[in-house]
């Protein structure tokens, strides 16, 4: 009996012992997690933290709200675990973990959209496809180029951050990878720009569509009121291409909308803490679900069990 207390004990502690798995007392639903988030996903994540916490009542989730950029040197630091940004890591940035025997994990949770936003009393709230990506790549610069009875004057791009998902988005798919126009300006936050644009009929803002798609917030509800959404004419599509498509759940999801882009959670510390469990259930059926009323695009699609009867 003695010796297979014993073996039990030594083939537990070997256990214990290899693989990524964390030695303390932390655990997938207990322990601390220090996690970065893009500042486009702030409301996401103030509404999924707590449900989670509460769920999980001994783990304690610390986000960083802040740009894209920022939050990658601080997964590189190590100052973060975690992280809610709007790409994977690339292959620089696994190799630098792999050389600190670290196995990070990408999980995609989302696909969202850039909403371009305008003052409600702009005339031309719908534009083409062209004209939408020549005002991105700042090749058309005044509202007269769209329609000459147009008489808001220059257009001002503004996003929130320099270094943000918002600005990589738009210097990746227009720009190239170069500099920002002379007309865009990067404020400091999601509001920020939301409120610039309901006081200058000229600007069109750059903002991720769940700040103004969940009905029931009251916080999207005020953004929403201040503004209007850019709708867009895609005469590339073969399925009703004049219908206009709006950043709505159904156009992200069939890519009919055409300015769209996936959202990962990432994971850089050890298997089997709370970075873990929170990505578990960032991509469960309750993780989803919040995903989903926020107006994005959930990965995993929510779906409802219906019995009928005979």
């Amino acid at each position: 009996m003695m010796k297979k207390l014993l073996f039990l004990a030594l083939f537990g502690a070997l256990l214990s012992s290899c693989g990524n798995y964390d030695t303390t007392a932390q655990g997938i639903s207990s322990g601390e997690l220090k996690i970065g988030v893009d500042e486009s996903y702030s409301l996401m994540m103030q509404s999924e933290i707590p449900v989670y916490q509460q769920i999980y009542d001994k783990a304690k989730i610390k986000p960083t709200y802040s740009t894209e950029e920022e939050i990658i040197r601080l997964l590189l630091a190590d100052s973060i675990q975690a992280a809610v940004i709007n790409r994977p890591l690339n292959q620089a940035e696994l190799d630098f973990f792999a050389s600190k025997q670290r196995l990070p994990e990408s999980v995609k949770i989302a696909t969202d959209a850039i909403a371009l936003i305008v003052h409600q009393e702009n005339q031309d709230s719908v534009l083409t496809l062209d004209q939408a990506k020549q005002v991105l790549a700042g090749q058309i610069t005044n509202w007269n180029q769209i329609n000459p009875s147009n008489k808001n004057g220059d257009i001002r791009i503004i996003f929130d951050h320099n270094g943000s998902c918002n600005a990589r988005y738009v210097q990746e798919n227009f720009l190239n990878g170069g500099a920002m126009p002379s007309n865009f300006f990067a404020l400091d936050s999601t509001a920020a720009v939301i409120n610039y644009v309901h006081d200058n009929p000229g600007a069109i803002g750059i903002i991720s569509v769940s700040w103004i798609t969940d009905p029931e917030d009251k916080v999207t509800k005020a953004f929403r009121d201040k503004i209007d959404v850019v709708g867009i004419l895609n005469n590339t599509l073969t399925d009703h291409p004049e219908r206009v498509r709006y950043p709505f759940q159904a156009y992200v999801f069939d890519k009919s909308y055409p300015f769209t882009r996936d959202v990962y959670a990432i994971r850089t510390g050890l298997k089997g803490t709370v970075g873990t469990g929170f990505i578990s259930f960032l991509n469960g059926e309750k993780g989803q679900l919040i995903i989903h009323k926020m107006g994005m695009v959930a990965a995993t699609s929510p779906t409802r069990v219906i019995r009928i009867k005979d």
